[in-house]
């Protein structure tokens, strides 16, 4: 697993699932199954724009882009490529 993986793994188990580390798989939907709520997201966002340096945009506000590890992953990595 990778550093970015990990960090975001272990972000979303202490702040969302408290501390239950088998809650989910990488490819889990944080939304359907309710890991994450809509001000989840927002608390979501302010760590990734602090722990990443990377501006998030409305537009990037879609599940596509934070609705999972994976998702959340490729999204980073892209975002700090741009940097």
């Amino acid at each position: 697993m990778e550093a970015i993986e990990q960090e975001l793994r272990l972000f979303v188990v202490d702040n969302f699932l408290f501390g239950q580390k088998n809650g989910f798989m990488d490819d889990d939907s944080f939304l359907e199954n309710g890991i994450i709520d809509s001000t989840g997201v927002l608390e979501l966002v302010a760590f990734l724009e602090e722990k990443y340096r990377i501006g998030i945009d409305d537009e990037d506000l879609v599940p596509e882009n934070l609705d999972s590890i994976i998702n959340l992953v490729r999204f980073v990595k892209t975002k700090m490529s741009r940097s």
